[in-house]
């Protein structure tokens, strides 16, 4: 038993090393130009989720990932950077700064339209898979919160915050009943409507 477990440990380490190196290799290919931004968000997105997963069950045996790759001679600064300090593909950390550097809100808006209206699309081409579903509701509801003209108890920022905690104790690969599903495009098509409401005043 004692073996085996230890071989476990040792696995998930070569794992967490493995995964720290490729997330490197992405980085630089992205950096490059070498991948276009769309397979780069998809695979790093991949590699950052594959990583908390991993350094959350190593966290006793790995406090410091930073310390981890110093031990190894891994020479992964922007791998680290990635994984640990900014916890999101740079295609999307690049939306964000754009999104906050820009004097109107304009642009906010566009993007929570779109996010709702991908979130809603998604449920009726029956994209129901908790990996499919939580991003676009992670999507949306940060760009709600970007919004300054909406209140915190917006209808919209509760709900969605409401079915990323459920969503979060579920497994990757849980789907959705029909039920849930239908539920959750009614508090999506509510919350859009009432955002809808929430512009001409607030942009006057």
């Amino acid at each position: 038993m004692e073996v085996k477990r230890e071989r476990e440990t040792y696995e998930n380490l070569s794992e967490l090393y493995a995964i720290i190196k490729a997330t490197e290799k992405l980085e630089k290919a992205y950096i490059r130009d070498l991948i276009s931004p769309s397979d780069y968000e998809t695979e790093c997105q991949k590699l950052i989720v594959h990583f908390k997963t991993l350094s959350a069950s190593l966290k006793d045996l790995v406090p410091s990932i930073e310390r981890f790759a110093d031990t190894y001679k891994m020479d992964c600064s922007a791998a680290v950077y990635r994984l640990v300090t900014s916890g999101v593909p740079a295609t999307v950390e690049h939306r964000a700064s754009a999104v906050a550097s820009t004097s109107s809100s304009a642009s906010v808006v566009a993007e929570c339209v779109q996010n709702f209206i991908t979130s809603m699309d998604s449920l009726k081409l029956n994209m129901v898979a908790v990996d499919q579903v939580y991003p676009l509701l992670s999507d949306l509801s940060a760009s709600l919160c970007k919004l300054s003209i909406l209140p915190p108890d917006f209808e919209g920022k509760v709900k969605m915050k409401e079915w990323l905690v459920r969503l979060s104790k579920m497994g990757a690969s849980d789907e959705l009943t029909e039920q849930q599903a239908r539920q959750l495009h009614f508090d999506l098509e509510s919350s859009y409507n009432s955002f809808m409401a929430a512009l001409p005043s607030a942009g006057n």
